[in-house]
Formats: structure tokens, C-alpha cells, sequence
């Protein structure tokens, strides 16, 4: 056990509601590890590295800077336990539970249905939670600032932002408050009926009923804490662990004397850089110094000459200190620390700006550091301090490139940093441009400073650093005008070498950041010279900035979204205790917000219980030659290994092995298993095993490669109506085009995770696995094992997000752990990291698509002709579901006389592609509307006009002989229309993009048709088992899994309609295999409706039994009939049973009724770009949805807003990036991009369509669980129509290539300018690229 040298307490840490004195810590856990495992708290595990904020807690601790006890939020992920030497800590438990109280954030979180899966509440609850202690009614722009830092990807943040908003002070809302009308009212012809206006609601909580926020009732700061802040210890301490120790000196003397008997040694703060490179690149460092507790190291001194900020100051307090200089000094001495501010906004999350040190962030030197660049044109210096004394050196491009005779020695150690004040006639500036605008690594980031002759435009010094890129230093004594600029450009461009096998990629796009910052900087700089020069006198004419050029130098701001959400609120004679139809808050909010909902990995550690890790494959096509794991098996605790040679039963299918046999067919594949004692073991085992390969030809990774082989997954998919040949004679024009969409990651919260216990007798196992299709782990795990299905159970409680990447993946991995569980005959575990995860179990399949449109000028299309291809990976999986579905939806809500489709799914050395949220839909259909946009532009119309001409107008028959009205299709186009003034609008973005040339409006409209179900009838059918209790309460059971998506919640709703009483007597405990058998994947956005039907029979099943006891006595309570109902033997159990909806498809003649119903909708999405970067900002979405009569407003509102930022996600940020091996770069929240709190568009409004009806479904409900996630789109085509806005008026050839995501990258290089023609081009043949394309 870790031991320390003397016998008094050393940490002192504070979870409420219990105090503990931890003495036995090793410094190589986190503060996550140990809350999780010593303490059992439910704070979660996500990422690992402080990127997604799940692990949220609160830090407090006594500030020696500000002289008051500071709380900041952190995650937990990073913290070294170590380090919270005398720091109170608070996680989610502590603040409220549902056994005592609730705290009023938690509450409120639920109650405005901001949790869905759950898994990211915890950590919202505390960013939150933070920002209330130390701001009790805080700013709009506080709260959006609060959560930067934590990613949900269920929600949409709508809901999580509106509950936040609750304890914001009232902000400049609507204006016309008071008169009972809302200003987001107006739709062009405000008065379209609807059914009567007074049966629409737009509300979805009560606000009023919230209990009110306290301040005087918060947790103090423990006292004991307090006197040892104010009489700190001076004496060193010393933790000593199995591998690390972990020094926390007194004094700074101590610290430099520390820093000469370990020069090696690193000095760890925040461990917001070494954390993650301990983590993912298996770095060591045996010694840690903390110098946590020296004061000289957070010290801030102000003269007359500029502020030295301390190395030990956090980012966060650097900020704070930046900000109020700035607001005290004048503006031209706080030009370098306005700079400061600007990037420290933006700078990662706040969690980890709260722990990042200033002195770390400038030590580690990364190449994407945004202050370094800013410090190094801004003249910094640093103060070094050492045994020997003290010295200064410049923070200049030579210390940032590592230059030993620039740099520290090994025993220095950074005391502080000066920031020097800027000067009047000189401007320092700074830039950056990332994936998303928040909380992500920039591409490319700059600072450039120029200092002018007094009273003239005479450049005097100009210097210039990037990150990122290199640095560069250009010395031009020229006038600041036209010819400075283009020589400055070109010096810049030889200086700045990037080359074209940079790690990274995007080199060109980078090559053309460095030119087009500089042009920013230079229209900055003409701007304030202007000011200036006029004040001095008026001789000098500078060069005019047109006024079309004046919107380049604005920066997108962060607005708070706003927005709307209608549905039609109940009949007024339905009783008050029938739920269905009313916003009911999701059945676990409460839980989630407290922590106390439990998921898979939260479940405590089971006696004698094993941990499991993973050994994957390094090569994308190789043969196995050798596995040796002799090493592993000698490392302490570690017990097995388990290989194919160890499964009793069948070893998965032949061509998608369980674990790996012989031969590996992507990087990712399972070869085998370590199981141990500890996590921490398992993984130091891994390191251990040395697989030998041989490769094998041919590696193909590409869906180009895969078709030039020949290598496909399963024949092709084809149908075909009209005579296409033919159609393509008769029409006035033809346009050909391609279309590439790239893949997506789940990003589900809660990683994979299963538990397997082996039961003593039988062969019995139970199977706790956070999964969307237990049936499917139980059969799996069936086989492997060679035991009878009935021996199996498995468990799903809840599920932690789910998308269509639990359907299939948690049977492999349960098969796994049970294999292990079998063989050592003890309870094993298995939790994939996040990086393991979004390496091995693949996502979306990418897709390229060709098409041919055939048209007349009116803009009518005769002829379609569409061709996919999509990247199946290398095992079958869902790949030849998909295709079919893609091919089926490709027509959307259009009819087109002459079609053909068809779909190939191919075969790649990739971990293979499998069901997500919309199965092919969102991919496939932007094919089809990007032929729309196509037709448009040859056409010289709007694309809404070519939409509308070629929609369903009448009842008509799909492509595949289904009929359908599209009456509710034009109803949500025509709403759409309305609600987002569209035509209006559309007048105003040209006006905009007439007077604005380097920013750019575009926007789009969306129709939608989306078909739900699984297209074969045996899938459709569903079972309930209801059982009642003889004190009346009762306990439903139904073979749906809660993902989020609240199915629990409106299975209970239909038992409280069809039994008659209120939900509050009734309890879903989990869905189990032991009570539903046979049950189908909740997916395909039918449980609800399947599920519902059965829980439905049973209930009536029920109370056609209590029929005659309730005419005996109709007076009487529930409680008494049931009472009576048991004395008399009357069951009170009874299983539901729903044998499906009708559903066939006839591949061979391309015809069936495969769909019980569609989902129509339509999307308004208008966004603005920043042509010199590439930049987005979302203006506004309005989204009108089809949901004909919700069984839950709330759940299907946030379904929607859910899956509309998901898709946005998939057609903007969310990039996957391959290297020319094969290997998966994009694993872990820093590479890839999900959307963050501030992708929301500033103005979000969802309406459900009113009074519509079908009568096929349960209530007259319908399935919204993916439809949303295309109308993500309409954000795609914002953008798109805002770059075509851009070529035309630069007269640039129109292009047919379509690519998805429409990145930073993709906008910046499609608007070209003389900055794209200036920069270098490398020929594709004389390099290696960093990644390759595979769609």
C-alpha cells in the first residue's frame, strides 16, 4: 500500500455529506479513480482526458491571490488525487439527493427535460453547480461560459440551456412582454389557421413551481481547511506510491533544491498536458514535484512598466486578472492583454482553464498553443529562477522551437512572466481558427504586433507568430498599404513551411490561414490608423477600406440560443390523471441529476470480481504469426489470457470472428484478452504482449480502392421505375455530379460496458450490459458458450446513449467477457476506453454517391439516375441492411416519373461500419438534394422553387409500390415556409451578401420523408408483462431498452390511460430477458410505438378480468378491487402481446409495402460564414415535424432538437480521419468534434404539426427518434448556398463535387481568393499525406 513518511493527515478532502481524511494515496490516481473505486461515488467515466466534462466536481480553495476561498469546477479525469492537498471537494452527490433534498440546479435540470440518457448530467449539474456559488444570479454569457466545457449528445443543450437560464437575471428578452404576444410569433401570414390558436402550447415546464435557490443554505468551506490555509505547513510532503512519488515542497528554496537532485523531473500542476500524454502515449516520470503550495509562484505584480503574472497562476485567474487590468488601464497600453483575453475565451473548456497553469501551458510548448504566439509577439519575458539565483530570458520563437541556448536548464524552474504594456502606435492582434468555435484545438492560431513611426503609417517593427505552422518574423519599413501586404504575404509563405506530409493534414487550408490572418490584421490595423491619424492631422490619405469590406473584421460572437417549441396541448375533456399527451418529466430526471441513476459501470465491484482489457490489432490486413503473452502473464495480478483456442462454442460467424484467428482484417480487430486483478493491471499486461504479423495484400481502405478490386460485402441493390434511357432523350439539360459524406462516431456519453457474473450451479449467468438489444447478447453468448439460451439473463437498466452503436457491438464484447468469465469462474468486467471504443466498434458507413439528373428549364426533373457506394468495412454487420434502406429512402419527397437506384456496400479494411441513428437516410438523401441544388443552379432558380415544383403533390405510389397521401408533407413544408418568414428572409440574406464581401448568408429549405420500421413484420412484434400487487401498485415490464429516448416514461403514460389510475402507483425496474423473452433491438424509431401496443394489451387484458368486481362496487377504490380481485382468484398478471405491423419487401420485383407509416417534416436553417476562414455561425433553424398526437410533447421536442444537432453535427464538425495505414487518428473528444453548447443556432424553434391524425399507430402517435437527424441538412445547405453565393459574385466555375462535413477547411478553400492563388500547391505524387479520404 501507498504509505507516507509521517502519521498526521495529509489530504483533507470534503465529500459531502461525510468528511474524509485520506492518508494512503498513490499518486498515480486521479481524483475520478478514487471517488469511483475507494468511495464508490456514481461522478462518471467518459473520456479519460478532460474533453467531454462528465466528470465535472468542484474544487474549493482558499485563493492567497484574490484573498477569498475560490470554487472552480475541474474534471476529475485529470486531477492527481495528490494534488487537493487541503482543497475542499464537492461531486454531485453532495449538493442534493432524492432521499433527502434536492439541490434547486438538479431540480430544475430535470424538470426542463434536460437529461435524456443521463450519463452528462452529473457533470452539467456541477458546471453549474460552480457557477451559482460564485456568481448566485449570473449573466447569460456566464452560463454559455459554464458549459463550454461538457459535451451532451443527446439533448441538443436547448433544455439543459433553458433550465441554466432560470437563475440568470433577467436578460433583454422579448420585447414585448406584458402584452401577452411573443415577437417569434410573426409568421408571414400571421394568421394561418391552426386549428384555432388557443389549443397550441409553448410551454413544457412550470416555472413557478421551482423551489427558489438559497445561497445562505450552501456547504461551507470546512473551518480545519481554513486554518491551514491561513498557517500554511512549510515542511515537505512526500507520497510515496508502487511506481511514482510524489514531492510537495513548502518553500520555493525546498523546490529548487528538489529541482537539482531531480533535474529530470517534471513540475505538475494542472495535469491538463502531462495527464493525457501519460495516458495516451504511455509516458513515465518516476518523480513529480507539486509546487502547489508556494505562494511566490502565484504571485501577480503590477508596475508602471507592465504585469508579471505568476507561472503557478491558473488560466481562469489569469483571465480574471487580464479583465480587470483592462477595464482599469487605457486602451493603448492593454493592446497584448485584450489579445490575452480574446484567445483565453476560447481556450479549451473551463474546467480546464481552471486547472491549466500558466506557467505549464507556456513550458510544454505545444505547437497549438494559443497564448504562446501572443506572449511571444507581446515581448514576454521570463523569469527564471534556480539554486544558483535568478535570470531573465525573452519568450521568443527561438524558446519556442527548443533551442538549448534559448531555453531553461534542467534545474530552473519558471517563477513568473511579464507581460510588457503596449504602446500608443502600436496594435497587437490575434487569431485563431479551430474546428468548432469553442473548446477545440485551433488549426492554425497567430498573433502579430506592429509598432508605427509616432504620428505617421510608417511601419517601424512588424513581428508575427503562428501556432500550429512555425513561426515567422517579417522586418518591413513600408508604408502599412496594398504593397506591404502582398510582400508581407509572400515572405510569410516562404518562411512558414509547412510540408505537404505534415502531421495534422489540411496543409493547404493551413498555408492559406497564415496569408488570410494577415489580411485580417492589416484591415484591423488600417481601421485604428484611420482613428489615430485623424486625431494628428489630415495630410496623409491611407488606403480606403470599402465598406464591403469592414464586416471581415468582426469575429463571430457567442450568442445564447433562444427559441420556441409548440405542440398542441391536450383536449380540454381528457381527465386530469391521463398522462398521455402532456410534457411528463423523463421517469429517471431526478436520478440523473443527482447522480443516483445507475449505469452498467456504476454497479459496485462484485466479490472476487476481474477486470478485462482488450488486445487489438496494429495492422489493417496481416497474418498472425505469433502471440506471445509470457511477459504479461508474469506482471503482478494479472491471471489470464483469453485467445479464440478458449471458446467452448462457436467463435462468431466465419467471416466475423469473436477473436481474431490467424489473420487480422483491420486495425482494431480482437485478437485476445487480458483479465487481472485491476484495471490498471490489465492495461500494463497489454503493453506486454508482442504479436508478430506478416502483412497481406491487398489494404483497402477507400470505397475507390474496394471498387477497382472488385471487393464487396453483398450483391447489388437495385430498383427502377419509368424508362430512364428513354427520359434522359427527351429533357432540356443534363447534369452529372458527385457526392462524398463522410462517416460518424456515436459519441455515446457512456462507452461500451458489460458485467458478466457466472452463477455457482447450471451454467447460469447474469449479464449486466448497457446495450439496445439484450436478446441478441443472450443468443450471442448462447452460442459462444455452447449453454442453452434459458441459462442466460441479461440485464439492461439503462443505457447511457446508444444511436444504433449498441445494437449489434455489446453481443461481441458480452460473448467476450463471458468467455473470461467461464474460464477463470469469476465475475469479469469490461469497460472500453473511449479511445478503444471509437477505434474498434465502428459508426456510420461513409458514402459516395454519383448521380445524373435530367431536367427541363422550368426546372421540372424527367429522369434520376443515382448511384452509392458506401464503405461497409470488413465484415458484413448491418452493411447490406443499410444499402436496402438507403436505396428504398433515396426518393425523399420527391416524385420523379424515371428512377433508378442503386447501392453496393463495400468491403474495406476498416472495423466494420454498423446501424446509426437514421440507417443510411441522412447519407443517401443528401444525394438526392444536392441534385436539387444542382438543377437549381443550371436553372438560374432558387432551390425551394425546384423543390417544390418536383414534390408529391397527390396521393401517389413510392418507387417501390407503396401508397401514401403526402397531404402532411406539404402541410410541413407550407408551415415551414410560414413560421420562418422564409421569403422574406431569403430577400434580406441578398441584401446582406450585396453589401458584405468577405462575410457570406446563405439559406435553406428542407422537406422531409422519412419511413420508420424495420421492413419486415416479424420485427415489428413486441411483449409486455404487467403484474399488480395487492396494495394496488404495479409493476410494468416491456422489451424496450431506456436510452434516453424515454421510452420507460410513455410506457408508464399508456398504463396510466389504459388502467385508469396515476402513473404514480406504477414502477418499471429494468428491462431482463427473464421477464420479456424474444425481444427485438429498441431501434428503427419504433419501441414506443411496438412496445406500447403490447403494454397496451396487457393492461386491457387486466381490467376486462376486473370488469364484474368493478361493477359490484363502482364506488370503490383501486386499492379495494384489487383487494377483492385476490380474495375472489382473479389474476392480477398478464403478458401483452403485439404481433406487428404489416411489412414486406419483394427485392427481385422491386416492390412492397415495407414501412408502416412515414414521418414528414421540414427544416429552415439560415447561417452565416466567414469567407478569410472558413467559419460558421448558425443564425437561426426552424423546424416543423409531423408527430400526429405526442404521446409526450417533452420527450419528442427534445428527440427532435437531439437528433437535428446530431445531424448538424454529421454535415459540419464531425470528421473522422484515417492515416495511409489504415489507423483511426480521430479517437478522443480533442480530435474529433461533436457540437458543443455554442453550435446551437442563436434562435432554435421546433413546432409539432397540429391535428393530424393515423390511425394505425397507439394513440395516434408516431416514432421521432431519427427522422430529426437529416433535417440536419438544411444547416449544410445554409452553408453551401453561402459559398455558392460567394463564387458567383468571384465569377469562380460552378462545381458538382459535394463533400460532407462542410469543415472550416471545405468553406475556406471553396470561397477562393488571391490568398488560395497565392499559396503553394504540392503535387499529390512527391509526398505521403498525413490522412486519406475513404468516402
Amino acid at each position: 500500500l501507498p504509505w507516507v513518511m509521517d502519521t498526521s493527515p495529509v489530504i483533507i478532502s470534503l465529500l459531502f455529506p461525510t468528511q474524509v481524511i485520506e492518508k494512503n494515496v498513490d499518486p498515480e490516481w486521479t481524483l475520478l479513480t478514487f471517488l469511483r473505486k475507494n468511495w464508490t461515488l456514481f461522478t462518471k467515466y467518459a473520456c479519460g482526458r478532460g474533453g467531454c466534462g462528465a466528470c465535472t466536481v468542484m474544487v474549493s480553495k482558499n485563493d492567497p491571490v484574490f484573498k477569498k476561498i475560490r470554487h472552480f469546477s475541474v474534471t476529475a479525469c485529470l486531477v492527481p488525487i495528490c494534488s487537493l492537498y487541503g482543497a475542499a471537494v464537492t461531486t454531485v452527490e453532495g449538493i442534493g439527493s432524492i432521499k433527502t433534498r434536492l439541490h434547486p440546479v438538479q431540480e430544475r435540470i430535470a424538470k426542463s427535460h434536460g437529461t435524456q440518457c443521463g450519463f452528462c448530467t452529473p457533470g452539467m449539474v456541477m458546471s453549474m453547480y460552480t457557477l451559482l456559488r460564485n456568481h448566485p444570479q449570473p449573466s447569460e454569457e456566464q452560463l454559455m461560459e459554464a458549459l463550454g466545457g461538457n459535451l451532451c449528445r443527446c439533448t441538443g443543450y436547448r433544455p439543459i440551456l433553458e433550465s441554466g437560464r432560470t437563475f440568470c437575471v433577467e436578460s433583454s428578452g422579448c420585447q414585448q412582454k406584458g402584452t401577452g404576444k411573443c415577437c417569434l410569433d410573426r409568421g408571414e401570414n400571421a394568421s394561418s389557421p391552426l386549428g384555432g390558436k388557443n389549443d397550441i402550447c409553448t410551454k413544457l415546464f412550470a416555472k413557478e413551481e421551482f423551489q427558489p435557490l438559497d445561497p445562505t443554505q450552501e456547504l461551507v468551506f470546512p473551518p480545519e481547511l481554513l486554518r491551514m490555509a491561513e498557517n500554511p505547513e512549510k515542511r515537505t510532503l512526500t507520497f510515496y506510491g508502487e511506481r511514482v512519488t510524489w514531492i510537495s515542497p513548502g518553500t520555493l528554496k525546498d523546490l529548487l533544491e528538489l529541482k537539482v537532485k531531480h533535474p529530470e523531473a517534471p513540475l505538475i500542476l494542472g495535469n491538463t498536458s502531462l495527464g493525457p500524454a501519460m495516458k495516451s502515449e504511455g509516458r513515465f516520470h518516476p518523480i513529480l514535484l507539486s509546487p502547489a503550495r508556494i505562494s511566490e509562484l502565484t504571485r501577480v505584480t503590477e508596475t508602471s512598466e507592465g504585469l508579471t503574472i505568476g507561472a503557478g497562476c491558473s488560466l481562469a485567474q489569469m483571465k480574471d486578472v487580464l479583465a480587470e487590468r483592462i477595464s482599469k488601464l487605457p486602451e493603448e497600453k492593454t493592446q497584448t492583454y485584450r489579445a490575452l483575453l480574446k484567445h483565453l475565451k476560447s481556450l479549451a473548456g473551463p474546467q480546464i482553464r481552471n486547472m491549466a497553469s500558466l506557467g505549464g501551458h507556456i513550458i510544454s510548448r505545444h505547437s497549438y498553443s494559443d497564448l504562446n504566439p501572443i506572449l511571444a509577439v507581446g515581448s514576454a519575458t521570463l523569469n527564471l529562477t534556480s539554486a544558483e539565483g535568478t535570470r531573465q530570458i525573452p519568450l521568443n520563437e527561438y524558446f519556442l522551437a527548443g533551442l538549448a541556448s534559448a531555453d531553461l536548464k534542467p534545474e530552473e524552474i519558471l517563477e513568473s512572466v511579464h507581460i510588457p504594456h503596449s504602446r500608443k502606435w502600436e496594435f497587437v492582434s490575434a487569431f485563431r481558427q479551430a474546428q468548432c468555435q469553442q473548446n477545440a484545438l485551433p488549426h492554425v492560431n497567430a498573433s502579430m504586433r506592429v509598432l508605427f513611426k509616432e504620428g505617421t503609417d510608417s511601419v517601424e517593427h512588424l513581428s508575427i507568430a503562428y501556432g500550429g505552422v512555425g513561426a515567422a518574423t517579417v522586418s518591413a519599413h513600408k508604408r502599412w498599404d496594398e504593397l506591404m501586404l502582398d510582400e508581407a504575404c509572400r515572405l510569410l509563405l516562404d518562411e512558414v513551411s509547412l510540408p505537404g506530409s505534415a502531421p495534422g493534414g489540411r496543409v493547404e487550408f493551413k498555408r492559406t490561414l497564415v496569408v488570410s490572418f494577415l489580411f485580417k490584421f492589416y484591415l484591423e490595423v488600417l481601421q485604428e490608423l484611420k482613428k489615430l491619424v485623424k486625431l494628428v492631422s489630415d495630410s496623409r490619405r491611407h488606403p480606403d477600406i470599402s465598406d464591403r469590406f469592414l464586416s471581415a473584421l468582426e469575429d463571430f460572437p457567442v450568442a445564447i440560443p433562444q427559441g420556441v417549441q409548440t405542440y398542441q396541448s391536450v383536449d380540454p375533456h381528457q381527465p386530469p390523471r391521463d398522462p398521455v399527451g402532456r410534457p411528463i418529466m423523463h421517469l429517471s430526471g431526478l436520478k440523473h441529476a443527482t447522480g443516483e441513476a445507475i449505469f452498467c459501470d456504476d454497479i459496485p465491484v462484485v466479490d472476487k470480481e476481474l477486470f478485462m482489457v482488450l488486445v487489438t490489432s496494429s495492422r489493417a490486413h496481416a497474418k498472425i504469426i505469433s502471440i506471445d503473452f509470457s511477459e504479461a502473464l508474469k506482471l503482478p495480478g494479472v491471471l489470464d489470457v483469453v485467445t479464440a483456442e478458449d471458446v467452448p462454442g462457436t467463435n462468431g460467424a466465419e467471416d466475423d470472428k469473436l477473436l481474431a484467428v490467424d489473420e487480422v482484417l483491420c486495425v482494431g480487430q480482437v485478437i485476445c484478452a487480458v483479465v487481472a486483478e485491476t484495471d490498471v493491471q490489465a492495461k500494463r499486461a497489454v503493453e506486454m504482449i508482442k504479436i508478430t504479423y506478416e502483412d497481406l495484400e491487398p489494404a483497402i481502405f477507400t470505397i475507390q480502392d474496394a471498387v477497382k478490386h472488385n471487393s464487396f460485402l453483398c450483391p447489388e441493390k437495385k430498383l427502377e421505375q419509368g424508362n430512364i434511357e428513354e427520359a434522359f432523350e427527351k429533357v432540356d439539360q443534363i447534369v452529372e455530379g458527385e457526392v462524398h459524406v463522410g462517416g460518424q462516431e456515436h459519441f455515446y456519453m457512456e462507452t461500451q460496458r458489460v458485467l458478466v457474473i457466472p452463477k455457482t450451479e447450471d451454467k447460469e449467468l447474469d449479464i449486466f450490459v448497457s446495450t439496445q438489444d439484450p436478446a441478441h447478447v443472450q443468443k450471442t453468448v448462447s452460442s459462444t458458450l455452447n449453454i442453452p439460451i434459458n441459462r442466460i439473463t441479461c440485464h439492461v437498466k439503462r443505457v447511457g446513449g446508444g444511436f444504433g452503436g449498441k445494437v449489434g457491438r455489446p453481443a461481441a464484447l458480452g460473448a467476450i467477457a463471458a468467455v473470461g468469465a467461464i474460464k477463470t469462474g469469476r465475475p469479469i468486467r469490461l469497460v472500453l476506453d473511449r479511445e478503444d471504443d471509437m477505434l474498434i466498434t465502428g459508426g456510420r458507413h461513409p458514402l459516395f454517391g454519383k448521380y445524373k439528373v435530367g431536367f427541363m428549364n422550368s426546372g421540372r426533373i424527367k429522369a434520376l439516375d443515382i448511384e452509392c457506394y458506401i464503405n461497409g468495412g470488413c465484415t458484413l454487420d448491418d452493411s447490406e441492411l443499410v444499402t436496402e434502406f438507403l436505396i428504398l429512402k433515396l426518393e425523399n419527397a420527391y416524385k420523379i416519373r424515371n428512377l433508378r437506384f442503386r447501392g453496393r456496400a463495400c468491403m474495406t479494411n476498416l472495423p466494420s461500419n454498423t446501424a446509426f441513428r437514421g440507417f443510411g437516410f441522412p447519407q443517401g438523401t443528401l444525394v438526392t438534394e444536392s441534385c436539387i441544388t444542382a438543377v437549381a443552379a443550371k436553372c438560374g432558380l432558387l432551390p425551394e422553387k425546384i423543390r417544390e415544383k418536383n414534390m408529391y403533390k397527390t396521393v401517389d405510389k413510392t418507387i417501390y409500390k407503396q401508397a401514401f397521401s403526402p397531404e402532411t408533407l406539404i402541410r410541413c413544408w407550407n408551415e415551414c415556409l410560414d413560421k420562418s418568414s422564409f421569403h422574406s428572409r431569403r430577400i434580406q440574406v441578398e441584401e446582406f451578401n450585396k453589401k458584405n464581401y468577405w462575410k457570406k448568408k446563405g439559406i435553406s429549405i428542407i422537406p422531409m420523408k422519412f419511413s420508420v420500421g424495420f421492413a419486415a413484420t416479424s420485427y415489428h412484434q413486441a411483449a409486455a408483462l404487467v403484474h399488480i400487487y395487492t396494495d394496488g401498485s404495479v409493476l410494468v415490464t416491456h422489451g424496450g431498452n431506456e436510452l434516453g429516448q424515454g421510452i420507460h416514461t410513455k410506457m408508464l403514460q399508456v398504463a396510466s390511460r389504459e388502467l385508469k389510475i396515476p402513473m404514480s402507483y406504477m414502477h418499471i425496474c429494468e428491462t431482463s430477458t427473464a421477464t420479456v423473452p424474444n425481444t427485438i433491438a429498441t431501434a428503427a424509431s419504433i419501441g414506443a410505438d411496438v412496445n406500447g401496443r403490447a403494454v397496451q394489451n396487457a393492461c386491457q387484458i387486466l381490467l376486462k378480468r376486473l370488469e364484474p368486481i368493478i361493477k359490484k362496487n363502482p364506488e370503490g377504490t383501486w386499492e379495494d378491487w384489487i383487494e377483492a380481485a385476490f380474495e375472489q382468484r382473479i389474476s392480477l398478471s398478464a403478458t401483452g402481446y403485439f404481433r406487428g405491423y404489416k411489412a414486406f419487401m419483394d427485392w427481385d420485383r422491386g416492390e412492397g409495402d415495407p414501412f408502416p407509416y412515414y414521418v414528414y417534416g421540414a427544416a429552415c436553417s439560415e447561417v452565416e460564414i466567414d469567407c478569410l476562414t472558413g467559419a460558421h455561425k448558425k443564425i437561426r433553424t426552424d423546424i416543423v415535424m409531423d408527430a400526429c398526437c405526442s404521446l409526450n410533447p417533452a420527450i419528442d421536442i427534445g428527440q427532435i432538437e437531439g437528433s437535428f444537432i446530431q445531424g448538424m453535427g454529421l454535415y459540419t464538425t464531425e470528421e473522422l480521419k484515417y492515416s495511409p495505414e489504415g489507423v483511426l487518428y480521430s479517437r478522443s473528444p480533442d480530435e474529433y468534434k461533436i457540437p458543443t453548447i455554442t453550435d446551437v443556432p442563436e434562435e432554435f424553434n421546433v413546432s409539432l404539426l397540429p391535428s393530424s391524425q393515423t390511425p394505425l399507430t397507439i394513440y395516434s402517435s408516431k416514432g421521432l427518434g431519427e427522422s430529426g437527424m437529416f433535417l440536419g441538412s438544411s444547416v449544410f445547405f445554409a452553408i453551401a448556398d453561402a459559398v455558392a453565393a460567394v463564387r458567383t459574385e468571384r465569377d469562380i466555375a460552378e462545381n458538382f463535387i459535394v463533400q460532407s462535413p462542410a469543415t472550416p477547411e471545405w468553406v475556406r478553400m471553396a470561397c477562393a481568393d488571391r490568398f488560395t492563388d497565392m499559396i503553394p500547391r504540392d503535387d499529390p505524387k512527391t509526398f505521403k499525406p498525413w490522412s486519406i479520404p475513404i468516402a
